[in-house]
């Protein structure tokens, strides 16, 4: 079992940068490939950025790569989203996830994931 906790996220001006953080439970945070997806009102849960066990892979969404950057602490339970360069169309609740996905198809894809944060907002202005 895996409870995470998130914090971060806000409102912010194009151009900023924001850095998600997500706090994870369990001694078994380290077997978990992580991820971050986004929601806006209406819209189905979209990937962002994920990143396996170990921290040796990560994968991104084309709308966010080059931008966005996912790390992970193993020992602090912590894994992170750095947002640079942010537009308005970033403006989305972000939710960040665990599961035991361990390809591209599998990790950028919400149904590989079990446990799941209970989200922060985030508002970019123009």
């Amino acid at each position: 079992q895996v409870q995470l906790v998130q914090s971060g996220g806000g409102l912010v001006q194009a151009g900023d940068s924001l850095r998600l953080s997500c706090a994870a439970s369990g001694r078994t945070f380290r077997n978990y490939a992580m991820g971050w997806f986004r929601q806006a009102p209406g819209k189905e849960r979209e990937f962002a950025a994920a990143i396996n066990w170990s921290g040796g892979r990560t994968y991104y969404s084309d709308s966010v790569k080059g931008r966005f950057s996912i790390t992970r602490d193993n020992a602090k339970n912590m894994v992170y989203l750095q947002m640079n360069s942010l537009k308005p169309e970033d403006t989305d609740v972000y939710y960040c996830a665990a599961g035991a996905a361990n390809t591209y198809a599998s990790m950028s894809s919400r149904d590989e994931y079990n446990y799941w944060g209970q989200g922060t907002q985030v508002t970019v202005s123009s």
